[in-house]
């Protein structure tokens, strides 16, 4: 058995909102009027919060002159440490508040009013103002000095959302929003929405590199911020809690999203799971809700619990988001609040009143205030039929007073409540009311939601826990009601006391289950028929039984007539008395009430009376009862029915077994088949919203694909009249420019004839020059051979000279013999020379006619070549001329074909001309090769004769050793024919050398003069 649990909370308790918003009549109001001074204190006397509901101090700037006025500030903004406030106001004057230092400084004056603040960058003495020109800038507190000024929004910016580094700021309006890079005031991305979705804000969330993006669609993505890639959506609210999200707000450990818009509900999201987990229900009074904001709290990790909710009454409401209670407020309808901001180590809420001054309060104070002991308050028990959609299953309302601890589902991942406000009731009321209708299909439906039953319906629970007949009898609720008021404050008494009364006073009840007790209301019936005939006779004339006079009595056990004092009365006498006296006291209620029963002759009004409470003194009834314990006879009497009272065991509770069996088992059997047949039909009913939120979906896909080929056939058809036009312009500008294109291509022919007589201008004297250059190449070369030839010929003089006197004093020395010898040698010497010198000149006559005539059929193959282009050159300007006068006569068709049939002729009588002048470049490559060969025959011919000449120098030399070998041995001129040997030897090598040296000129110069050839002809 599962005993009651005392701590649990009690279904529906209604909680009065605590405390009043009145200053009432506490201490002045500590006010700092920062007029036109530009720093100074902030207050001049050290403030008491507590004692003005948390308020430290008022500031207001105020201009004075001819016409005072009051300058409203716009914005606040905390820094990370939470010491140091910054504000601006509609002139664009940004102030400073040290806080700690009790110091005010004037750090900017903008000109323009400010949007945006953000006071928590990287570089603490930095900040960020976003002004009404839509521009953001960047100043330095401390030397006042702009720092950057970013541009790029074109509407106003509503947010500026800090990374937790401090390097990274997104800037939010309301058509795109913006991340910069705050060391380089670069803009590194730029998102843009379509106008008809528009942004409601961007941000960072805490403790992690995610930003999160909601739209006016109420669409929610988060994005990864290294790589910007969509990490997930929030799914769509569930049905029936739909609300267009306009502010948000979020936990400082990044988990918990809450979003509130144009209504008094609020949507909890958990950002780990991506699940609607929660729905906060604001006070009636609360229509919308204007700024969201987390009030940080030390030592909770970060997990916030404390909400603070301005709403459209200009009031800032703080809520705890598990227990729903409302620790305190600020703000007033008189004095109501603009814009709040929250400092981060949570001790300052800084807020901007609506008559433009600025407020300053104290947490502690607050919070202190909340903490007070709250007026008595009220609970009362909600037909939960009112709730029974999803969206209304979420909701949690906000109350005031002391917390409740919500339920904890077991069944479920959703926690839930249902607080409502309830006023103007007495306390005698709400102890007499009844949930209408409770039976245990609403008790199923509770466990089910829920998990388990609440306070209010666990003694049901152990009662159905101790006995199975409990759980199914539709009555049980009704009965243990007035106990459960009773003992509210222990579950396990209030138990024990209802499985005492039904031990005892409720015998032979369930023996006739499902139906109510026959046996027992005809003992009632019995004992009113023996002392009121009458009575009983006017009951059976108008049809009302035992069921409609008796029972209701009995299942109630009299709480719906009673009150609480008269209901304990009864209860006295009854558990002082024999069970029997409980049946005794339900006839004397009927019989103290014959007078109004008997004018009673309508079915309905008989159970209006035994459901309502009566005008009846209860001390009279008491005493009938004991009157009847007395008077009734024995056999009629049910003390002889019913046995003694008996108190419950101990150790455990008894064995209640006194019904039928078989048919608590069959209806345990119905109700789980129902159930069963409930789950699968929520499950087919899920399917087929899931089926049929898939047949929408596809049917908008389907519209919409309709309605996109619609348009694109709509713009296809528009393209398609835009193209027509665009062929008939295209056309049109296609005979303009045909037109300019001949003009160009008869142009383009002039020049190109101008350009090709040009060329061969030029080329001609190129050629020209190369000639020149070439004569002039040979007669230098000519006049140094001839040069060399003359120093030859003098060198060979001077020898001869020489040899000469030599030979003149060998003359007068040697015999005439001698000079016979020496006049021969000087003779084949001459005849050699003379021979060489022709030779040479031979040779040289020979290139010069070949240099001649390779020159001659160079000019001519040129000069044919050039008359052969011009010649083509003419026919083709007069064949162009003769087709433009025909290609007027004739339509475009026959003119493309004329022209297409010029081009070919063209290239035809190219292609002859390149062959032609192929074939002469392929025949003065064969001269050259002739010439080439003829050459080379002739050198080797001269190498021979070079090769004889010098056997014939050597045998003459060899003979005239051997003379001189004679001679030695003959006379004795020994040593002077020993010099004359040697120095013949000298001569003979000497005319040895002449020839080869002229050769290798030659032979150099007809080198040179065939790769000059070939250098032309390539």
């Amino acid at each position: 058995m599962r005993a009651a649990s005392p701590a649990a909370a009690a279904v529906g308790g209604a909680l009065r909102e605590g405390g009043e918003r009145g200053s009432g009549g506490g201490p002045r109001m500590e006010s700092s009027d920062l007029g036109g001074r530009q720093q100074g204190p902030i207050w001049h006397r050290k403030p008491c919060p507590a004692a003005r509901r948390g308020l430290i101090v008022n500031i207001i700037h105020s201009v004075k002159g001819y016409h005072s006025k009051t300058i409203r500030f716009l914005n606040v903004a905390f820094d990370s440490s939470g010491d140091s406030l910054l504000a601006g106001d509609h002139q664009g004057n940004i102030y400073v508040f040290d806080l700690n230092g009790n110091r005010f400084n004037l750090v900017q004056r903008t000109m323009q009013a400010c949007t945006a603040l953000a006071f928590n960058l990287r570089r603490k003495t930095e900040f960020l103002v976003a002004l009404a020109d839509y521009s953001i800038k960047c100043f330095d507190i401390e030397t006042k000095e702009l720092v950057s000024w970013m541009r790029g929004h074109e509407s106003s910016v509503s947010s500026i959302s800090v990374h937790g580094s401090g390097r990274y700021a997104i800037t939010t309006s309301t058509d795109t929003a913006q991340l910069w890079d705050l060391d380089t005031f670069q803009r590194k991305r730029k998102l843009n929405v379509r106008q008809s979705v528009g942004i409601q804000k961007v941000f960072f969330l805490p403790l992690s590199n995610t930003i999160l993006s909601c739209f006016k669609d109420n669409s929610v993505f988060a994005w990864e911020f290294d790589t910007l890639r969509c990490k997930y959506q929030l799914p769509t609210p569930v049905e029936g809690s739909v609300l267009l999200y306009k502010v948000f707000a979020v936990t400082r450990d990044g988990r918990i999203l809450v979003a509130g818009g144009k209504s008094n509900h609020l949507h909890l999201w958990c950002l780990e799971s991506k699940q609607l987990i929660r729905i906060i229900q604001m006070p009636a009074k609360v229509r919308a809700v204007r700024h969201l904001e987390f009030l940080p709290v030390s030592f909770d990790g970060g997990s916030n619990q404390v909400l603070g909710v301005l709403s459209q009454d200009n009031i800032m409401r703080f809520i705890n988001i598990e227990t729903c209670k409302l620790l305190f407020d600020i703000g007033s309808h008189e004095e109501g609040i603009s814009t709040a901001a929250i400092s981060p180590n949570g001790r300052y809420i800084a807020s901007v009143m609506e008559n433009g001054s600025l407020n300053l309060y104290s947490v502690q104070a607050l919070t202190q205030e909340g903490n007070k002991p709250p007026p008595p308050m009220f609970k009362a028990v909600e037909d939960s039929s009112k709730y029974t959609s999803e969206a209304n299953k979420l909701t949690m309302r906000v109350t005031s007073g002391r917390s409740e601890w919500p339920w904890k589902s077991k069944g479920s991942k959703i926690q839930t409540r249902l607080l409502e406000l309830q006023v103007n009731t007495s306390l005698e009321n709400k102890e007499n009311e009844l949930p209408g209708g409770l039976n245990k299909k609403r008790l199923r439906a509770l466990l089910k939601g829920f998990g388990e039953y609440p306070a209010k319906y666990r003694t049901l629970s152990a009662l159905a826990h101790w006995s199975a007949i409990f759980a199914e009898t539709p009555y049980i609720p009704l009965l243990a009601f007035p106990f459960v008021k009773l003992f509210q404050n222990n579950q396990l008494i209030c138990f024990e006391v209802v499985a005492t009364v039904v031990v005892n006073f409720c015998q032979h009840w369930f023996e006739y289950f499902p139906n109510p007790p026959v046996n027992v209301l005809s003992m009632l019936e019995n004992v009113l028929a023996h002392h009121d005939k009458e009575l009983l006779q006017h009951l059976i004339t108008y049809s009302v039984t035992s069921q409609v006079y008796a029972w209701p009595l009995l299942e109630t056990l009299f709480s719906e007539v009673l009150t609480r004092e008269e209901w304990l009365k009864v209860f006295d006498n009854i558990f002082s008395n024999h069970p029997s006296y409980f049946l005794m006291i339900i006839v004397a209620y009927i019989i103290c009430s014959r007078a109004p029963l008997l004018h009673c002759n309508q079915t309905a009004d008989f159970e209006y009376f035994f459901h309502h409470r009566n005008n009846l003194d209860i001390n009279v009834v008491i005493k009938e009862a004991y009157h009847l314990m007395e008077a009734t006879p024995p056999d009629i009497h049910p003390q002889h029915m019913l046995d003694d009272f008996i108190p419950l065991t101990k150790g455990q509770y008894p064995v209640f077994n006194k019904y039928p069996k078989f048919i608590v088992d069959y209806q345990t059997q119905e109700w789980e088949r129902i159930r069963q047949d409930e789950i699968e039909y929520l499950r087919e009913r899920q399917l087929a919203h899931e089926l049929e939120a898939k047949a929408q979906e596809w049917k908008a896909e389907d519209e919409a694909w309709y309605r996109k080929q619609e348009l694109l056939r709509e713009a296809e058809e528009q393209k398609r009249k835009m193209l027509l036009e665009e062929e008939e312009k295209l056309v049109e500008r296609r005979q303009r420019l045909a037109a300019m294109k001949r003009e160009l291509k008869v142009k383009e022919r002039q020049f190109l004839d101008a350009s090709r007589r040009r060329f061969l201008k030029y080329q001609q004297d190129q050629r020209q020059m190369e000639l020149k250059r070439l004569d002039d190449e040979i007669a230098r070369k000519v006049s140094m051979r001839e040069q060399e030839t003359a120093a030859t010929v003098q060198d060979v003089e001077v020898r001869r000279m020489e040899l000469e006197s030599q030979r003149q004093l060998f003359e007068q020395q040697l015999i005439k013999d001698q000079e016979a010898v020496t006049q021969e040698m000087k003779e084949e010497v001459d005849a050699c020379r003379r021979k060489v010198d022709l030779e040479d000149h031979l040779v040289q006559r020979l290139m010069e006619i070949d240099r001649e005539e390779k020159q001659k059929a160079q000019i001519v193959a040129e000069e044919n070549l050039a008359k052969a282009e011009q010649k083509c050159i003419d026919t083709d300007w007069r064949l162009q001329v003769l087709h433009k006068l025909r290609r007027d006569d004739q339509d475009r068709e026959k003119r493309y074909e004329e022209i297409a049939k010029l081009l070919h002729d063209n290239r035809v009588k190219e292609a002859e001309l390149l062959k032609a002048m192929r074939e002469a470049e392929e025949k003065k490559w064969e001269e050259v090769t002739q010439k080439k060969t003829q050459l080379e025959e002739e050198q080797k011919a001269a190498a021979a004769a070079d090769e004889y000449r010098k056997w014939f120098l050597e045998d003459k030399m060899n003979d005239a050793l051997e003379l001189a070998e004679k001679l030695q041995s003959e006379d004795g001129y020994f040593e002077r024919l020993r010099d004359l040997k040697a120095r013949r030897t000298e001569r003979g090598v000497e005319l040895q050398q002449v020839p080869r040296s002229g050769n290798v000129c030659l032979n150099d110069l007809s080198a040179s003069e065939s790769s000059s050839h070939s250098k032309s002809l390539s």
